[in-house]
């Protein structure tokens, strides 16, 4: 390669960053119609998470429903924007909420561009589980492609159902249900039992339980005892004391009575001078 081709690689190099550059930000600045102003007439947005190839005619609902909810809220990218003649690639990670920090999506997307507008995209994300990574991608998935929603859509769900759970404190109630919480948040029950079940891998009544058990918790001190305990679970919004002991060893490892005296013995050592 002569120093001319390498001039015109470099040129085009940066004339490919300048338009990834706009692109990125337009999304960062959640501004609808500067991204679409970046795709190519003829472009091709495949999206291999959904199994879906995409139109100019069809983004701007799919870039809508993606979109960052607030101006300048950002992805957590892994890697710098690596950009190379008319070819760039981006990855990022969204981590779910209400999964402990142990699932997220990886997706990476690799660009083309020509005539300085988006010509290509190919997006592919990942479900991680940190436990069992690999095994977790294979297996979740085709049962998340027939939900027609892409990874960012996911977390974004995951994010309304911990949000909506947190300022509403709905599992309050003992007689909560699935088409509630749908109603509630605006998604279908298909949407949510489906993240639940096959995205952070538990049922809705697990799921729920877990918000009133870290309620509890949080209510729970040295001087309670075992009966004040059974009162807090049923004004915790469970509906018996058999699903409440069940859920309370499941996740402390421990009996309520067995909690009591190690919070009681670890009071007693802090209160010593």
């Amino acid at each position: 390669m002569d120093n001319h081709d390498v001039a015109d690689d470099a040129q085009q190099t940066e004339r490919t960053r300048a338009t990834v550059m706009r692109y990125h930000y337009s999304w960062k600045d959640r501004d609808l119609d500067a991204v679409m102003a970046l795709y190519h007439p003829d472009i091709q947005y495949n999206d291999f998470f959904q199994q879906r190839c995409m139109g100019f005619t069809e983004l701007r609902e799919y870039v809508r429903n993606n979109l960052p909810r607030q101006p300048g809220e950002a992805l957590e990218h892994t890697d710098r924007i690596r950009i190379d003649g008319h070819t760039a690639f981006i990855q990022y990670r969204t981590s779910l909420h209400g999964s402990n920090g142990l699932l997220a999506f990886r997706t990476g997307e690799a660009i083309t561009v020509r005539d300085g507008l988006i010509w290509r995209i190919h997006e592919y994300a990942t479900l991680m589980r940190e436990e069992r990574e690999q095994h977790a991608a294979g297996d979740s998935r085709p049962a998340l492609s027939r939900l027609g929603l892409s990874a960012r859509q996911l977390g974004l769900l995951a994010q309304d159902l911990e949000e909506y759970m947190q300022r509403e404190q709905a599992y309050l109630d003992p007689q909560l249900d699935l088409q509630q919480v749908a109603t509630a948040t605006g998604y279908s029950r298909n949407q949510i039992s489906h993240l639940l079940n096959q995205v952070l891998g538990q049922s809705f009544y697990r799921y729920i339980n877990q918000k009133r058990l870290q309620h509890l918790l949080n209510g729970i001190n040295a001087k309670n005892d075992l009966q004040r305990i059974d009162d807090l679970a049923f004004a915790a919004g469970f509906n018996s004391l058999s699903a409440f002991y069940n859920c309370f060893r499941r996740h402390t490892g421990l009996s309520p009575k067995a909690y009591l005296k190690q919070i009681s013995s670890r009071a007693r050592t802090e209160d010593k001078p």
